[in-house]
């Protein structure tokens, strides 16, 4: 297991970087307000921030994982941890990951975030639909059905007069039988006072 891996030395870097820090801040308010001691607290101060961005340029910079998120003491350097194929078990030995498990979780994500996908398509669309005309559409219509609720009442007036017309033109075929009766009458009659 190597040194700076652990967490004491993970502990003392943090702690020197503060303490080098906190030197050359002091040092700088010595040296604005001309304090005896500015020089040496400015040259410690530096001195450490010296060696301090030294050895982080030689370590390098450790990566930030949250595996001890899904996986609690994954931090642990030396831990063993169980993967999530393993169930629990009590075996100090850490079993492998199989192939199959790994791929159908995959899958069932790739299949998921396809979905997301077709979601986002169809949500974009929408964005794209061009809305401005609407308003004057639906005006349109609503002229549209006032004109045609005009015609229809148009339409039941001409009805009412079409009946009144044929009820009246039934009265006077009524009244031109009548007639025709009484002229055949007359016309019977005088043919009867012409033979007389």
């Amino acid at each position: 297991m190597s040194f700076v891996k652990t967490k004491g030395f993970k502990y003392f870097k943090n702690l020197m970087i503060g303490v080098g820090a906190a030197f050359v801040l002091a040092g700088a308010l010595f040296k604005l307000e001309s304090w005896e001691g500015a020089s040496e607290m400015l040259i410690l101060g530096m001195g450490i921030e010296i060696f301090i961005f030294l050895m982080l340029g030689v370590l390098g910079p450790d990566p930030d994982y949250y595996w001890d998120k899904l996986y609690p003491g994954l931090a642990d350097y030396g831990s063993r941890i169980q993967p999530l194929t393993a169930g629990p078990t009590n075996q100090p030995d850490v079993a492998p990951l199989h192939g199959d498990v790994i791929e159908r979780q995959l899958g069932g994500m790739l299949t998921e975030l396809q979905s997301v996908s077709k979601s986002m398509g169809a949500l974009k669309a929408l964005q794209e639909v061009d809305f401005s005309g609407t308003q004057d559409q639906i005006k349109s219509m609503s002229n549209f059905y006032t004109k045609m609720n005009e015609a229809m009442a148009d339409m039941a007036k001409s009805a009412e007069d079409v009946k009144a017309y044929k009820d009246q033109m039934g009265a006077l075929n009524k009244n031109l039988g009548s007639l025709n009766t009484v002229y055949g009458n007359m016309l019977a009659a005088m043919s009867n006072i012409g033979r007389q």
